[in-house]
């Protein structure tokens, strides 16, 4: 199943260029049922028989490509796919008004889809830089879609970021190959020394990817991007790629150059993160667009993963291990959370034409089911029980206590408060305002896409052991 699932979005990326436009849409869900059936055969795979490396063409690393699939990557493998399959279905309603731009959002979102998956399988640092630079240019395609001059803007200043941080991820890359000679990830782990030439590989990684998880003060691309893109663009974008750079960066620190990391900088990090958890939620509380609200979210929301830096380095072994899982469980909430609010907002943008949060009035009575999604999304962002958000900022408060680092233990639980803060502006409009436009009818399908990644947020908050287990079962190849 491991290159079968880098197949897949590639044979369905192909195929929907090289058919006729009438056939691209036909073609969706049997790529999706594919994609997310190979995932779940190889997460069963992986949690009955343990991990599992492929070398292709039984070219064997550092000599040839190797891909490597345990419990944490199979985890990612499965949230990508089950994340891209109900936007995608969200997609296939929501663009039918947009005939030019669905075109290309099909081709774009298989690549996308494909690179991700080559992201979570790779075993050697300059794979990662691969699927780095594809999965970018996927996204700044499906950002330009629209061809509007903000949409334009949006994407050229998502490539120059893009660009730069996967420069400075490459002479990084270059760095450790010249000092190691080799870029194999489990090779790697065994040899990197705490040395100068290390230390400076991995600032100029960790700067890189930083710039392409849009980390505060790095973040300027993001709002714009996010916000400014078609909602299935938006949901995919925020809940799946950001994550990749991220993943890439824990793996670093984690991983592969855990003897060059220092407590100092470790705390840095987490600074970063609280910058991030402020900044983004000063500005989305006084944003007056709803696509922007939820985007300036994202910049907050993930504040949170940095706090993964300075609750893991240079303490005790138990709060390492409550920290990557609350991490760890953040991510996966996260991801399923912001996709279901762009897709509810999205919904509703639709529905009254224009995204003003003050012209929100009314919309409790005509859509329900959209703003009922929009709220279970915002009781995991807020990590309110009983979501699966709820458990990710427990396991970081008790890591917070448990190292005796209080002040994150502020940052963290006063973050809440401030997601509580923006996310409350739209249900105040939406039950306490009257209708000020005409409310169109829109496809069903759009409301229960949301509604469903919204369950699943709060779901999460139930099975969270489920993937904590699953990443127990490790390979070498993840922190």
């Amino acid at each position: 199943m491991i290159p079968i699932l880098l197949i897949i979005p590639l044979a369905f990326a192909i195929l929907s260029l090289l058919l006729p436009r009438k056939w691209t849409r036909t073609i969706v869900i049997p790529g999706l049922i594919l994609q997310l059936g190979a995932a779940l055969i190889l997460c069963l795979t992986i949690y009955t028989e343990g991990p599992q490396d492929y070398a292709l063409g039984d070219w064997q690393a550092p000599l040839g490509i190797s891909l490597l699939a345990d419990g944490f990557t199979v985890t990612l493998l499965a949230l990508t796919a089950l994340i891209a399959a109900l936007c995608a279905i969200y997609a296939l309603f929501f663009l039918e008004r947009y005939n030019r731009e669905q075109f290309y959002f099909w081709p774009l979102f298989w690549f996308l889809l494909a690179s991700l998956n080559g992201i979570w399988l790779a075993a050697d640092l300059f794979n990662l830089y691969v699927g780095l630079e594809l999965l970018g240019l996927s996204a700044v395609g499906m950002v330009a879609l629209t061809s509007e001059r903000p949409a334009l803007k949006a994407a050229l200043d998502y490539l120059y970021a893009a660009l730069f941080g996967s420069l400075a991820y490459l002479a990084g890359v270059a760095l450790i190959y010249g000092a190691y000679g080799t870029l194999a990830i489990p090779q790697l782990s065994e040899m990197v020394a705490g040395n100068i030439t290390t230390q400076v590989a991995v600032a100029l990684m960790s700067v890189g990817l930083l710039l392409k998880t849009a980390i505060f003060p790095l973040h300027f691309w993001l709002p714009p991007a996010h916000g400014g893109a078609l909602a299935p663009v938006s949901a995919l974008l925020s809940a799946l790629v950001v994550k990749a750079s991220f993943y890439i960066l824990a793996l670093i620190w984690l991983d592969v150059g855990a003897l060059a990391v220092t407590v100092s900088a470790a705390q840095l990090m987490g600074a970063l993160g609280a910058g991030a958890i402020l900044w983004g939620s000063w500005n989305a509380f006084k944003t007056p667009q709803v696509k922007m609200l939820v985007a300036y979210s994202t910049v907050a929301q993930l504040g949170y993963l940095m706090m993964l830096f300075p609750l893991a380095i240079g303490v005790s072994e138990a709060a390492a291990t409550m920290a990557w899982q609350g991490t760890i469980l953040h991510l996966l909430a996260h991801a399923f959370a912001k996709a279901a609010m762009f897709l509810s907002v999205g919904t509703l943008v639709l529905a009254i034409g224009h995204g003003r949060i003050a012209d929100l009035g009314g919309v409790s009575q005509h859509m329900p089911m959209a703003l009922f999604a929009f709220g279970l999304s915002a009781v995991s962002l807020m990590g309110l029980p009983p979501s699966g958000g709820f458990n990710a900022k427990w396991l970081l408060l008790q890591s917070a206590i448990q190292s005796g680092q209080w002040h994150w233990f502020v940052v963290i639980a006063g973050g809440g408060l401030l997601t509580a803060a923006y996310v409350f502006r739209i249900f105040r409009v939406s039950f306490t305002e009257t209708v000020r436009h005409e409310i169109q009818a829109t496809h069903p399908m759009l409301q229960l896409s949301a509604l469903l990644l919204a369950f699943i947020a709060i779901g999460l908050g139930f099975a969270s052991e489920w993937p904590l287990r699953l990443m127990d079962l490790t390979g070498g190849g993840t922190p």
